[in-house]
């Protein structure tokens, strides 16, 4: 090595003076290599310094030992003082300006240690590492100790430390693991694991004393060589070895944390910090999955397995659903607080097998139905919670749960003793199921599908009714009367009526009923709310397209043309004929297309209805020419005033009963024969007709004898004392309820426009096809048909469109159908 320094020019002063300081260097040198025979002393930080001063004085570098041998001593003065001479002749041959070289030279001789310094050096480590393990003092401070270990990995000595260290600490490991009081079967379990657990703390401990002595090996010998362990994996190594090996200690050891992780199950306190630490030891010996895992759960499983079956027979099933609530977040706090993330996984499988998938089936079947009759949110919530951790949890609950409904449904649906209140009652129970569904079972598509499925299976299990009563129930919503609903109300039940509605396979018995019902309402002035019927019209509308509700609109269009027209007949009576301007008359013309089918009834009407009647027919006729008029005087309504001794009233009544009102202008006194006989009504209209007039809350006439029913030979007379705080007086007629008779003409109309239905689908298919077999024809039919029927009822429809030669049986195959064009 070489190196160039450029110096400035000295004056005699300096020189005089650097001659001086030379002398005495060279004196000191002398003083130094006698000095250096003698030193004692090899890894002290002092003499370290002084070497490495001396080595800047000389130019020269040292390694940093703090004795070497005295040959090396003597050439280490005799250089200096070479060096020192040759300076001064420099010194005083220099001139100004010049530039003179300063060579440094490395040793002619490696530096070596003193005799003896490895055995030395190996019995204070030793010392050191032994006092450590028994937990003494150390002689030797530790930078000692640290320049000891690194002056032997400098000599190329650290394999040899590395295997002595290792020696020591195995024999430490083997002296603990055979102590009496770890293998002795007397001492209490919980004692063994304080001592084990003392042991392993304290072994973690000297561990790091020990390595932070040999932390240079660590950081060059053992970084250098990727096959020996690191000081403190060398320690894990050796005490997971033996610890291993020794299967008492290990066993008592695992035993001892099975008990008292069973002893905290069982409700009593033990110390989380000796389990935590425990479990971590076995972690970092890495045998926490071979020797206490498995053991673990295999208790686990026993434990909850006994359990199960126990709680299973004691409690009902909310109260098991807490327990098995409460141990899983037993377990999940072990988990936070001790056990293994590794274990946290099979554990709560584990767990959730034993108490819940073992016994999905009971559980379900013992307690989801009285749950879900009683209403129990909060319990079916944590059903479902628990329920889905498992496998196929909630494809069962999903099952039985659509079981239920199908269940109590039916009950609803069935039973003709509840027909007055079915519709409320499938209202209430598919909010109740709506509730649970939304809020118990998080919206699950799941379950919302197996709602609807098993609302539409049960539904129709009574052929036609369902969908009478929801028409009737739509019915009474929609009149007028129906007093203590908002229009928001009256909109938010006809959406929940429509749910019901698309259950239905029987539409078209919903419309028959339905238009029977809104054809009273729109004729007597019985609807609450034109908006709502329209509102119900676009509703049904929607659902099933413009097909089915085309009649529906045709009513209300001609309620808008009967406005209009009684406008105009109106302003024509009172500039054309006198004899009608005292009488407000109000005709509703009515397609007979649109509107249900009415028998015609012939009553006498007394002389001024006549001629109002008479005026409007000649009107319209001359007005719609072709057309033909027929009255229905069972839908007419009228307001009478009448003269009683209290004062005047207006009574608002029917058609029948206006009839019988005006008879008692003439006659007083009229008995039933006479009444009939006078106005030919129906006997059953008459006899309801007069029940409301006598025997209803207004009694404008009275009856003798007295009675509810009306019977032949009863007498009535006008009553005049007849008192009221009202001035108009609305008395309603006594409504028939609907006739078995009734009821099967209208399901007779709907048979037959079904069957008008299936015969048009039956020639629209042939007629596309051509030919086509009898099932593939029967199947088709099922696709197109948006109402239940029976196979054998298209068999007969299909044979009365054979008789009319629509089509015909292929001759080769009778099993075939041709279109006849």
């Amino acid at each position: 090595m070489s190196a160039a320094k450029k110096y400035k020019p000295m004056d005699t002063t300096e020189l005089h003076e650097n001659t001086e300081n030379i002398a005495a260097c060279l004196k000191k040198a002398e003083n130094v290599a006698a000095a250096g025979t003698a030193a004692s002393s090899l890894g002290r930080s002092a003499f370290a310094a002084q070497n490495m001063n001396s080595a800047s004085t000389n130019g020269e570098r040292l390694p940093n030992f703090s004795k070497l041998s005295g040959s090396h001593g003597e050439i280490r003065t005799a250089s200096t003082t070479s060096n020192l001479l040759n300076r001064v002749g420099a010194i005083h041959n220099s001139k100004p300006g010049d530039v003179k070289k300063i060579v440094i030279k490395n040793f002619k001789a490696k530096p070596t240690l003193p005799d003896n310094y490895s055995e030395d050096t190996y019995v204070k480590l030793e010392e050191a590492v032994i006092a450590i393990q028994l937990s003494k003092p150390i002689k030797y401070s530790l930078e000692e100790l640290y320049q000891a270990v690194v002056n032997m990995c400098s000599h190329k000595m650290d394999a040899q430390l590395y295997t002595k260290l290792k020696e020591l600490t195995e024999q430490h490991v083997k002296r603990n693991i055979k102590l009496k009081e770890l293998t002795g079967g007397s001492m209490d379990k919980l004692i063994l694991l304080e001592k084990i657990n003392h042991w392993w703390l304290s072994f973690c401990q000297q561990m790091i004393m020990i390595r932070s002595i040999f932390l240079y090996m660590d950081r060059t010998y053992v970084l250098q060589n990727s096959s020996i362990h690191s000081i403190w994996d060398m320690g894990l190594d050796l005490f997971r070895i033996h610890f291993a090996q020794n299967s008492v200690v290990q066993k008592r050891t695992v035993d001892g944390l099975l008990t008292l992780i069973e002893k905290e199950r069982q409700g009593s306190t033990v110390d989380r910090g000796l389990l935590k630490s425990l479990v971590r030891m076995l972690c970092d010996l890495q045998i926490y999955t071979s020797s206490f895992e498995e053991k673990f759960l295999d208790a686990t499983n026993q434990l909850y397995k006994a359990e199960s079956q126990r709680k299973m027979q004691e409690l009902e099933v909310p109260e098991y659903l807490q327990h098995v609530n409460k141990r899983l977040a037993e377990e999940n706090e072990r988990l936070r607080h001790y056990l293994d993330s590794s274990t946290k996984h099979p554990l709560i499988y584990n767990v959730e097998k034993e108490l819940l998938a073992e016994h999905l089936t009971s559980i379900l079947q013992k307690g989801l139905d009285s749950l879900l009759e009683d209403n129990r949110l909060n319990d079916l919530t944590l059903l479902y919670g628990l329920l889905s951790r498992v496998k196929n949890g909630t494809s069962e609950l999903c099952g039985n749960f659509n079981g239920f409904i199908k269940k109590k449904g039916r009950t609803i649906v069935i039973d003709p003793e509840k027909d007055k209140s079915m519709v409320q009652d499938l209202l209430d129970f598919k909010d109740k199921m709506d509730v649970i569904v939304r809020s118990c079972f998080e919206h699950n598509e799941k379950f919302t599908n197996s709602l609807r499925e098993a609302f539409e299976f049960f539904i129709n299990q009574r052929a036609n009714k369902p969908a009478e009563l929801i028409a009737k129930y739509v019915d009474m919503k929609l009149r007028s009367g129906n007093k203590g609903t908002t229009d928001e109300e009256l909109e938010k039940t006809l959406d929940k009526i429509m749910v019901l509605f698309r259950f239905i396979h029987g539409k078209d018995v919903f419309e028959a009923f339905y238009k029977k019902d809104l054809a009273k309402r729109l004729l007597v002035g019985k609807s609450a709310s034109v908006d709502s019927e329209k509102s119900m019209l676009s509703k049904l509308k929607q659902e099933c397209g413009g097909g089915f509700t085309s009649k529906l609109e045709g009513m209300f269009k001609d309620m808008e043309l009967s406005r209009d027209i009684n406008i105009a007949f109106r302003g024509h009576a009172l500039s054309n004929n006198r004899d009608v301007h005292n009488l407000d008359l109000c005709v509703s013309i009515l397609t007979m297309g649109y509107w249900p089918t009415y028998a015609p009834t012939e009553v006498t009407m007394p002389p001024q209805f006549i001629n109002p009647q008479q005026i409007f027919n000649k009107f319209y006729l001359e007005k719609h020419s072709g057309r033909k008029l027929q009255w229905q005087p069972t839908l007419g309504n009228c307001m009478l005033r009448a003269q009683f001794d209290a004062g005047p009233k207006e009574l608002l009544v029917s058609l029948f009963q206006a009839l019988v009102l005006l008879l008692f202008n003439d006659k007083p006194i009229l008995s039933y024969e006479e009444i009939l006989a006078a106005t030919l009504i129906e006997d059953g209209e008459l006899r309801r007709t007069l029940q409301s007039l006598a025997c209803g809350r207004a009694r404008v006439i009275t009856k003798t004898p007295k009675g509810r029913e009306i019977l032949d030979g009863d007498q009535f007379d006008f009553n005049n004392e007849f008192t009221n705080k009202l001035f108009r007086i609305k008395i309603n007629q006594i409504q028939m309820k609907e006739t078995n008779e009734e009821q099967k003409a209208t399901e007779e109309r709907v048979f037959q426009d079904r069957q008008y239905q299936i015969d048009a689908a039956i020639v629209r298919i042939m007629k596309m096809r051509k030919t086509l077999s009898h099932n593939l024809l029967i199947t088709e039919l099922f696709n197109q048909l948006t109402f239940p029927v029976k196979p054998a009822d298209l068999k007969k429809r299909i044979e009365s469109l054979i008789d009319r030669d629509y089509m015909e049986r292929d001759k080769d195959n009778q099993n075939q159908y041709n279109y006849v064009a």
